[in-house]
């Protein structure tokens, strides 16, 4: 079953966070996902202020910039993993970076 790991973090710590280091602890994590077989994809978002939020009511479309709710915490990126079950996913959510710099969460995908 297929895991998607959504990675949220606080974008206003920015300033806070050592890049080097968390994107070797990216690169280490991405290795070994791919290395276990589970990676189906997963990509850096850029940050919340290039979003544009799209509603579509009677007919008519309204755009918003930003993101759709204000929040503590923007979602960062994403992993979606291959995994046997939760329990898998889980153990895979707690090796990622993500969840020591901000909050992973993990929802399975609905199959089709």
């Amino acid at each position: 079953m297929e895991y998607l790991l959504l990675i949220y973090r606080d974008e206003s710590k920015d300033g806070e966070v050592d890049w080097a280091k968390l994107g070797q602890e990216y690169e280490e994590y991405t290795a070994a996902v791919v290395q276990a077989g589970v990676m189906r994809g997963g990509q850096k978002l850029q940050p919340s202020a290039t979003a544009t939020t799209l509603v579509v009511r009677d007919g008519g479309r309204l755009l918003t910039d930003g993101p759709f709710a204000e929040a503590r915490e923007q979602l960062g990126g994403f992993f979606v993993l291959e995994c046997a079950d939760l329990d898998e996913a889980l153990e895979w959510a707690t090796r990622c970076p993500g969840a020591s710099h901000g909050t992973v969460e993990v929802r399975p995908v609905m199959a089709t």
